[in-house]
């Protein structure tokens, strides 16, 4: 896959050669618009191991998605995840004092407040007695806190575990220069006038120049829009197919909202400003005005723009696990059971965002189960090329032979029962927070359809991808297999 993705996009006029394996199937997204009704599903086998321990997800709330910039850009990390517990606090009622541990996953750290989880643990009121970690690992850092959570609970550790995420891009560290940092360490220690002056005839102008965030692939130097470019042209997805899709996101994020199916979301009471409610990201357009915009990494003939990709968004989300029979003893009815996961990954160049394709049949396989048997996919929409593309690999006998190692195809998720709430594209992506609104789409996706099995899966800087399984709800043998990639 490697070298066949480099080849194409180094050799346009031969991009065609490859993008022919993909051409057949259609990706047109203007007929799924709308939901998919309720599903019928009849009872399947449950995921339950023998002696090992139920992990429960109680339940789990988000503050509203905001796109960078507007209501929470005077505030700090640890306020927006601070937000996201308290919620949590008085969604569920859970003792504070009986959390054994919090995690939470984050990306862009604030330097001041470096564990953002223990910084907004303390902040909500938990005990200063309760210890709490922060993770990073990309945009599935909240994956990360969840599944390290799991651990805590699957090997006896801890029985009652919150873990979340937080992003806010609306103010992130920018540094002063390499050269600038060390002269003024070097001035810290100098103890004498001479020393400062000697130091400071060293100073040059350019030492001013501030140094930002890198938004880029260390290991390549490459945007992750770059690569989104790159994986639409290899895999012959047009510009058309990646605005349809983005507006079926839209829409449906939208007709969610409007009938309240968006229940994760709590409102937050931002400081010296009005209560936030809602996430305002979700702007449905047309095919016309989304046609009008220029591309934004490979210019002039670059199909990845504004409005088929994910936006700069601030948010924090948090999620109630339990052991099976603390939860049950405390009363709770929980909302799915967490069973199983898988993490892979791929190469950072020219697999940066495929790692869905190669998670999803891993964690099917280890819980025995096919794609047909899942009622509920939930996948994080970097890009309307990233998923396409996926798709499109996912779907072909020829990937699955040449690059995966695989006889056949795993196939690709039915678009009936794909994101029927809408997406990142959509619903917004704080980098450290989607896993969490990923997994309480899928699960409240479940209660409403009824439907047994869901599947989770993100893609995520480094190339990396988690696959996490398998939740079966209290009150129905149903299980989720959440996939995550990163």
């Amino acid at each position: 896959m490697t070298s066949i993705l480099t080849y194409t996009f180094k050799n346009l006029p031969n991009t065609s050669k490859w993008a022919l394996q993909f051409s057949v199937r259609p990706l047109s997204c203007s007929s799924q618009l709308r939901a998919a009704p309720a599903a019928q599903t009849k009872s399947k086998k449950t995921l339950a191991k023998p002696n090992m321990r139920n992990i429960v997800v109680v339940d789990g709330v988000r503050i509203p998605f905001l796109q960078s910039g507007t209501s929470y850009k005077d505030l700090m990390p640890h306020d927006l995840a601070r937000a996201a517990l308290s919620g949590l606090l008085h969604r569920t009622n859970v003792p504070k004092d009986i959390v054994d541990y919090i995690i939470f996953g984050t990306v862009i750290q604030e330097v001041k407040t470096s564990n953002v989880a223990r910084e907004a643990a303390l902040g909500a009121g938990f005990s200063d007695k309760t210890p709490a970690h922060t993770v990073t690992m990309a945009c599935i850092s909240a994956n990360q806190a969840m599944t390290t959570g799991l651990g805590l609970i699957a090997s006896g550790q801890s029985d009652v575990i919150v873990a979340g995420g937080v992003e806010l891009m609306s103010d992130v560290p920018i540094r002063h220069s390499r050269k600038m940092r060390k002269m003024m360490l070097e001035l810290n220690k100098a103890k004498t006038l001479g020393q400062r002056l000697s130091l400071f005839s060293k100073f040059r102008l350019n030492f001013l120049a501030p140094e930002l965030p890198a938004v880029a692939e260390f290991s390549t130097s490459e945007t992750m829009g770059h690569s989104a470019d790159r994986l639409a042209a290899a895999f012959a997805v047009s510009r058309q197919d990646q605005d349809e899709y983005a507006l079926r996101s839209h829409s449906l994020a939208k007709k969610a909202q409007d009938e309240g199916l968006l229940s994760d979301v709590v409102p937050f009471k931002v400081p010296g400003k009005d209560t936030v409610t809602k996430d305002n990201g979700i702007r449905p357009s047309s095919l016309e005005q989304m046609a009008k915009l220029k591309p934004a990494f490979i210019k002039p003939y670059g199909t990845v723009t504004a409005a088929n990709s994910s936006f700069l968004t601030d948010g924090a989300s948090a999620m109630l696990i339990m052991a099976e029979e603390k939860a049950l003893a405390m009363g709770y009815k929980p909302k799915a059971y967490l069973r199983d996961f898988v993490y892979v990954s791929q190469d950072p160049k020219d697999q940066l965002l495929l790692g869905p394709t190669y998670a999803t049949p891993k964690v099917l396989e280890k819980a025995g189960l096919t794609m047909n048997d899942i009622d509920a996919f939930e996948f994080h929409e970097a890009f309307s090329g990233q998923i396409l593309a996926n798709f499109k690999a996912m779907d072909s006998d020829w990937f699955a032979q040449n690059y995966m190692g695989r006889k056949t195809k795993v196939g690709s998720p039915p678009l009936e029962k794909f994101n029927n709430w809408g997406g990142s594209l959509s619903l917004g992506h704080p980098f450290g927070a989607t896993g969490c609104r990923l997994v309480m789409a899928a699960a409240n996706r479940l209660r409403k359809e009824g439907g047994q099995y869901g599947l989770v899966a993100a893609c995520a800087a480094g190339g990396q991808v988690r696959r996490s399984s398998l939740i079966e709800a209290s009150g129905k043998s149903f299980s989720w297999t959440q996939n995550r990639l990163i």
